[in-house]
């Protein structure tokens, strides 16, 4: 069982078939597939798994903290697992790709930012866009 199966059971979740399968193609991605890529996955797998489900499934394992949903501002929702540990996103405008990153000094200048405005930052999210350097 992977880890997405394990956070689905210990949420008290009915595990289907289907649902396994999108878990395990969920936990299996490296990178951050939408509903879409996500359908082709789980279809190559089961193709009995439809479309329909396949939506159902996203939105009850968002709605569940199980996973994470992004807008990375190409029109389509895009997944990953609810990760353990913050991170953030690059996102590379020419080709979609999604580069995960953490940064010590960001992260102490957000810090730093929301206690001169007054405020304890419990949480946030932090989306870089870019193109590459050299074209």
């Amino acid at each position: 069982m992977d880890r997405l199966e394990k956070l689905c059971v210990e949420k008290g979740m009915r595990m289907t078939d289907q649902r396994r399968v999108i878990a395990r193609v969920l936990s299996g991605a490296a990178d951050h597939p939408d509903v879409e890529e996500l359908y082709r996955r789980a279809h190559a797998v089961d193709p009995h798994i439809s479309i329909a489900t396949v939506y159902r499934t996203v939105r009850l394992f968002e709605e569940s903290g199980i996973i994470e949903r992004h807008d990375f501002r190409d029109g389509r929702s895009r997944y990953e697992e609810a990760p353990d540990v913050h991170h953030d996103h690059l996102i590379d405008m020419k080709t979609g790709k999604v580069v995960e990153f953490v940064d010590e000094e960001i992260e102490a200048l957000q810090q730093a930012i929301a206690r001169k405005l007054g405020y304890k930052l419990v949480d946030h999210r932090l989306e870089l866009y870019g193109v590459p350097l050299e074209e």
